[in-house]
């Protein structure tokens, strides 16, 4: 028994390439080259979803910089304020001590606002009285220009720190 093999029309076999969905379509056009599509359009969607996660990043970084910069000058106001020896002076020595923690930080352009609370207002440096330091600041956040003259974008940070007068005491060397 002889096995014979189908025959197929010749002019069928000459239309028909190797891989038809590449090279032409149903009605004989040839279709785009789609070759290398795919790499641009993961590069689009690459850029277009790692610059908004890049700026998140920078503005978190940013925002954590100035929470230390404004917790070290609440704590560094509130000592600086007790050990001074009247409320004039500690204003003074709080808002250098303020000024100088926000600048270690690296915000030495950051506003700044401070306000002193005591338990005993009439006389914040007596021996019962508890001094609380209240700095406010604000810190701008990155590559965001002025938005239809609102001004900047920026985070308000805030941080209170407080101390009882007797403990934190200048010595004098006689």
């Amino acid at each position: 028994m002889t096995v014979t093999p189908a025959r197929v029309a010749p002019s069928r076999v000459a239309e028909r390439a190797p891989w038809p969905a590449l090279s032409h379509t149903r009605r004989g056009h040839h279709r785009r080259d789609e070759e290398g599509s795919a790499l641009v359009e993961v590069v689009w969607l690459g850029v277009l979803l790692l610059l908004p996660m890049l700026w998140i990043v920078l503005s978190v970084f940013e925002v954590q910089r100035g929470a230390f910069g404004v917790e070290a000058a609440a704590r560094s106001a509130a000592r600086a304020y007790v050990l001074a020896g009247d409320d004039a002076t500690g204003r003074q020595r709080a808002e250098a001590a303020a000024r100088q923690a926000l600048t270690d930080q690296g915000l030495e352009e950051a506003p700044l606002e401070i306000r002193v609370d005591c338990t005993v207002p009439a006389a914040c440096h007596s021996g019962t009285s508890v001094v609380t330091v209240v700095i406010g600041t604000r810190v701008d956040l990155p590559f965001l220009p002025d938005l239809l003259g609102a001004g900047e974008p920026s985070f308000a940070l805030d941080a209170a720190h407080s101390v009882p007068v007797g403990r934190y005491q200048e010595v004098s060397v006689p």
